[in-house]
Parts: C-alpha cells; sequence; structure tokens
C-alpha cells in the first residue's frame, strides 16, 4: 500500500496488486466468456444505449411493446415509454405456464429446520389467490401497502400479489421498532398492512404482530391487517381490520390475471434505513426495474437453469426485493430465504445449509464474511461447499483480506468472487465484474455493468487522474434507477442531481486503477479529514483487517483541535486474541506502515462486537457519536443486537 494525495477531494491509500483470471472451465459455458467480448458488449451499450436495452428488454413478456425506449429531462426518467408489463407475470406465470412449472421456485428453512419447497405451479397458485385477497379487502392499483413480514415464502407471495395488481408496496424490515413502522406507514398513507404472528431469530421470537398493534394506534390510514400464522403464539386480532392469512386464502378464488401496467406505473416505496429525520421513501417503477434486474441477475451471477441460488440479505432491503425476489424468479432459477440468524444454533448454519441444499450461487454482504473470519476457519471446515460454482458480496466495500478469506476458505479457491456496487437508489447492481470475462482483484468491483456509465469525478465534476479518489457519479441515465422520493421530488433532485449537473451523485467516494477497474472507499460523509486529507474510512479498516490478529474494524473521525479530526479504530479481535495496551500499539504501528503516519489512528478501542444493521451495515454514526462525545443519542431502530451498544459503552469507559 501507498499514499497518493492527486486530488483534493478524497485521498486513496488502499493498493492491491493481486489478480485472478476467470477459471477457463467456468469462463467456457458463461453468458459473457472473456474480457475482449464484454468490452465489445460494453462499447455497444455505449454507441447505441437505447438498442442495447431494448434488446434485453425483448427477453421479457409485455403485454404491449413500447413506442420509445428513452425520454430524459434531467433529472425525470421514462424508460420503454407506453409499454405494457406486468413484474409478477414475468417472475412466475411465464415459468409456471412453461416448462419449469414443476421447478422449485423457493426454497424456504426456517430456523427451527423446517424446510419447504414452492414450485413455480405451486407459487403461481398462491400469489393469484393473495392478490384476490387484497382485492378483496377494496386494495386497487395505486394503493400503499405495508409489509412487515420475516423471511417466509409468504413474504415473496405478499410483494408478487402486489406487483400482480399494481399495488405499490413498501416492506419494512422485521427489525424495525414500532416508531420506526409508524414514521414509514404514515409517510405512504399505507391502506393495509401484511405481517406474520412472529419469526424465529437465534431461538427467540420477534412479536411482529404485537409492534404492529402498537405502531398502529398512530396510523390512521390502516383499513386492513393480514396476519400470516408462523409461531402459532398468541395475538390480539382486532375485529373488522385484522385477518388470518389462512382464513382469507382459504375462501379466495384461485384464478388472479396479471394487470398490463404501464412501464412507469410505480412498483414499490422502499425507504432507506438509519434515517434521523423525516424517512426518505425510493420509488421504484415498473418496466425499467423488470428489465434491469433481469439482465443484472443474468450476467452477474451468470446464471444457469439448474442453480440453486442463495442471497442471504433479508427482503426488507433492496437486496431482498432484487436479488432475492424479482430478479432470480424473472431468470426462472430457484432462489433459497432462510429465516433466522447465521450462527444459529451454531457458526456454521449458512455452510451447512449450502451443503443441504446444494447451493451453487452464494450472495452474502462483508459483515458477514468478517464474522464468520472472527468465529474461525473450524465452522467452514466442517462441511464440503462442493456445490458452490460463484460466490458474491453486497452491502458496503469489501477489504482485500475478507475477499481472499471468501474465496479460499468457502470458495476452495475455485469459486470466482463478484464483488457489487449498487445502492437502494439505483435498484440494480452497476459496477461488478462478469465472472467469466473480467479478471477479479480482492477489492474491486472491477467494471461498470454494459449500459453503465461511472466516472469518478472532482466536486466540480471533472475525472480524476487514474489512482486518485473522487465522487462517484453515473453520467447517463438507467432503467432501474429510483425516479423520486415519494412526496418529496425537490429531496430527490437536490439530493442526487444538484451537486453536478446532469449526473448522478452517488455519495460514494472511489478511483479507477490503471486497468480500468473501480475501488469503492465507501462513503463521502464516513470520510475523515486529517490535517487537511480527507481520507477514505474503508481504506484505514482495510489496513487493520489485514493484520493477523484483527477480525474486523470500523474507522471514524471524532472532532480534534490540532487535526481538525482525529482517527478512531473500534477493533474486533481474531477469538484466541486478548486486548492489550501492547496491542493497541502495534496495531498503530502497523497502519503506519501499511499506509503511512497520516492514517495513524489516534485512538484504537477493543469491542466484541460492532453496531451492525440486520443488512449488515455497520452503523458508523454510532460510532461517531460515542467517540466524539461518549454518549449515543441518534435513532437506534435499525440496529439488530442492542446489546452491542453497552458493551461498546464498556469498552469506552475502560
Amino acid at each position: 500500500m501507498s499514499t497518493t494525495l492527486h486530488d483534493p477531494n478524497l485521498s486513496s491509500t488502499l493498493r492491491e496488486h493481486r489478480v485472478f483470471a476467470p477459471p477457463p472451465e467456468f469462463a467456457a459455458k458463461a453468458h459473457v466468456k472473456s474480457l475482449e467480448e464484454y468490452e465489445a458488449l460494453y462499447q455497444r451499450s455505449l454507441d447505441d444505449p437505447e438498442g442495447y436495452w431494448a434488446d434485453v428488454a425483448r427477453e421479457l413478456h409485455w403485454f404491449t411493446p413500447w413506442t420509445k425506449v428513452l425520454e430524459w429531462n434531467p433529472p425525470w426518467v421514462k424508460w420503454f415509454v407506453g409499454g405494457k408489463i406486468n413484474l409478477c407475470y414475468n417472475a412466475v406465470d411465464r415459468h409456471a405456464l412453461g416448462g419449469r412449472k414443476d421447478k422449485t421456485a423457493i426454497l424456504w428453512e426456517g430456523e427451527p429446520g423446517e424446510v419447504r419447497r414452492l414450485s413455480f405451479a405451486e407459487l403461481h397458485a398462491e400469489v393469484q389467490k393473495f392478490a384476490n385477497v387484497l382485492k378483496g379487502l377494496g386494495i386497487k392499483k395505486g394503493d400503499r401497502v405495508a409489509i412487515y413480514m420475516g423471511m417466509t415464502p409468504e413474504l415473496a407471495i405478499a410483494l408478487l400479489a402486489c406487483a400482480r395488481l399494481g399495488a405499490i408496496h413498501s416492506v419494512i424490515f422485521g427489525g424495525f421498532a414500532a416508531h420506526a413502522l409508524v414514521d414509514r406507514i404514515n409517510d405512504a398513507a399505507c391502506c393495509a398492512v401484511i405481517t406474520q404472528d412472529g419469526s424465529w431469530r437465534r431461538g427467540q421470537e420477534v412479536h411482529l404482530k404485537a409492534i404492529v398493534d402498537e405502531a398502529l394506534e398512530k396510523c390512521s390510514s390502516v383499513k386492513s391487517v393480514v396476519v400470516y400464522r408462523r409461531t402459532g403464539s398468541e395475538v390480539t386480532m382486532r375485529k373488522g381490520r385484522d385477518h388470518w392469512w389462512h382464513e382469507v386464502m382459504a375462501k379466495a378464488a384461485p384464478e388472479c390475471p396479471a394487470e398490463p401496467l404501464d412501464s412507469e406505473d410505480p412498483l414499490y416505496i422502499l425507504y432507506t434505513s438509519g434515517t434521523t429525520g423525516k424517512p426518505k421513501g425510493l420509488v421504484h417503477t415498473t418496466g425499467g426495474y423488470a428489465v434491469q434486474t433481469y439482465i443484472s441477475s443474468k450476467l452477474v451471477f451468470d446464471l444457469r437453469d439448474e442453480d440453486v441460488y442463495w442471497c442471504t440479505a433479508d427482503v426488507g432491503w433492496v437486496t431482498g426485493h432484487s436479488y432475492v425476489v424479482y430478479g432470480i424468479l424473472q431468470n426462472g432459477v430457484t432462489t433459497l430465504m432462510y429465516e433466522g440468524a447465521p450462527n444459529y444454533p451454531e457458526p456454521d448454519r449458512m455452510w451447512k445449509i449450502i451443503d443441504d441444499h446444494k447451493v451453487s450461487v452464494f450472495y452474502t454482504a462483508p459483515t458477514a464474511i468478517r464474522a464468520c473470519i472472527k468465529w474461525g476457519d473450524q465452522y467452514p471446515q466442517r462441511h464440503k461447499l462442493d456445490s458452490l460454482r460463484l460466490l458474491g458480496s453486497v452491502g458496503e466495500p469489501i477489504n482485500p483480506e475478507a475477499w481472499m478469506w471468501y474465496r479460499e476458505k468457502i470458495g476452495r479457491s475455485k469459486c470466482p468472487v463478484v464483488d457489487t456496487w449498487w445502492q437502494t437508489e439505483t435498484g440494480s447492481i452497476m459496477i461488478a465484474p462478469l465472472p467469466g470475462a473480467i479478471p477479479t482483484k480482492p477489492g474491486s468491483a472491477t467494471r461498470p455493468l454494459p449500459g453503465v456509465v461511472a466516472e469518478v469525478v472532482t466536486r466540480g465534476g471533472q475525472p480524476v487522474p487514474v489512482g486518485s479518489g473522487g465522487l462517484l457519479v453515473m453520467r447517463r441515465p438507467w432503467p432501474s434507477m429510483a425516479r423520486t422520493i415519494y412526496n418529496d421530488p425537490e429531496r430527490y433532485q437536490s439530493q442526487y442531481w444538484s451537486a453536478i449537473p446532469g449526473s448522478y451523485l452517488s455519495g460514494d467516494g472511489a478511483r479507477i486503477d490503471q486497468d480500468g477497474d473501480f475501488w469503492l472507499m465507501g462513503r463521502v460523509d464516513d470520510v475523515i479529514n486529517v490535517s487537511g486529507h480527507r481520507l477514505g474510512t474503508m481504506e484505514v479498516e482495510s489496513a487493520l483487517v489485514a493484520h493477523p490478529k484483527v477480525a474486523e474494524a470500523a474507522v471514524v473521525g471524532r472532532p480534534d483541535e490540532l487535526k481538525g479530526q482525529a482517527i478512531a479504530a473500534f477493533v474486533t479481535l481474531e477469538g484466541s486474541q486478548k486486548p492489550t495496551p501492547e496491542l493497541k500499539q502495534e496495531l498503530r504501528a502497523w497502519v503506519t506502515q501499511q499506509i503511512g503516519a497520516l492514517a495513524r489512528p489516534d485512538d484504537v478501542r477493543f469491542t466484541q462486537a460492532l453496531p451492525k444493521t440486520r443488512s449488515g451495515k455497520i452503523m458508523r454514526r454510532l460510532l461517531r457519536e460515542l467517540a466524539s462525545s461518549g454518549e449515543i443519542k441518534g435513532d437506534i431502530s435499525t440496529l439488530e443486537d442492542f446489546s452491542v451498544i453497552a458493551r461498546l459503552r464498556e469498552s469506552d469507559e475502560g
């Protein structure tokens, strides 16, 4: 690693020289088989973007073809103008009415160990009936429906039934507290809530219906609640408002044709996690989202008909929308859903599931990978993992050491690793290696997908030199992009499209190396300004995690009179390591050696765990509060494990 300060916007420190070519036997069968083939496809998408996206769109079913591919009046966009489509039809009916009707669509495992399989034909039947349940409750196209459930097949059925009718779903992560539901339900004026009695997590029941009941005391727009019975625990049912899933399904008519929807009809609203002020509901529409989730799933995961695909994300996050449900089912591939925690009852639960169900494509978060490193190599070593052919990572930049562990210990050095960059706002993967074509590098998301025009620029919008850090922007519209923030178009325009006119500002820092590969540096608001130099926290974290005694690290800035900001590092150690004052000094010296004195942490705090959302993102905002003031005052509704806060306070006092 070396320090470069070419760009005053962001200093890039991470240097990684390992490169892994696609395995020849993988490339031979891949959808895109060589770097030359990728580059030709990408160039074609630059030269004729409308022709490229039209060709992709024709692989799906349209009730009425579009009359125009793109209308672009920055920042407002329409894709496949005049086209009529239904995403549920493309995800379910196309397969249920064809040769895949008996193929497993959803493979589900509950935390206690139950297994269910729904074929495309069975999923088709369930979705049609539940769409009729919604109709029976008076729900129609354009109505907003909140979905607050655990990871069950019924969650996917609820999404697909809404999409079938044109009702707009708003999935609220099943770990949120009541006040988070109130904000989101009221902002969208939802008319109904779909929930369940409870869900299992680490052997404990999460009482979802009770949380809904508490929230609905402050939500006057909700007229109906449908409750799926999962745990069998006692719940309060309000007469006239609350309905048992199994009872209304028993009475529902079996057939419900998919509504031909306009390509620009809204599909869903998804609120970004960790909001402290007014919720920010990103609106995604039907046609463009269908097209781009379909093709990105196909190319990035190199999907084959025989794959068993598992993305560990909760459907409460955009990753679950795009790459548990919609993108995967549109490709006719079996998608696995797991209800519970990755370390229950033991830290090898994920590896056991992979072996039990012969998972071939596995997609998870860097934070989950780093947790597995901390738990120890003995857990993956218990399992064959020989069904795997491709690994993916999502959620935040993956540090090189975690990438290498993932490749070697889980992929047994034979599976390509696709590190993917995208956001709730983008709807689909934007930058990722096509695994049969693009050589991979530990920590790099490599190249933009065909049809995606990404650049790294200064705050003035000018491209930065090769190897320098800057702001990641998109120069052209793409089909799956969010169209607006619900009820707040001004905020959408100012937050994403005004800083660099005509370009989408992602809020992430990045650099491009001499091969044209992208390296993500984390959120620009996670940048630390040390003595006038802006350092991305991800790069300091990567240096710390490269130390053999460190399992995971999170780095934040705290106010410092002399330097502007000082670097505070929160570190979890490998299982057998003990925190000592000597190790603190060793880690400070290690970062100096790896990056330079500029990046040496001022504080090193050892902690047993880092605060994370259940989607796997480290909540650095809470760490910043703790490092700056010794207190945590902000919203912690998205936190997965509340006991982490108490342990962090103890480490702070210690």
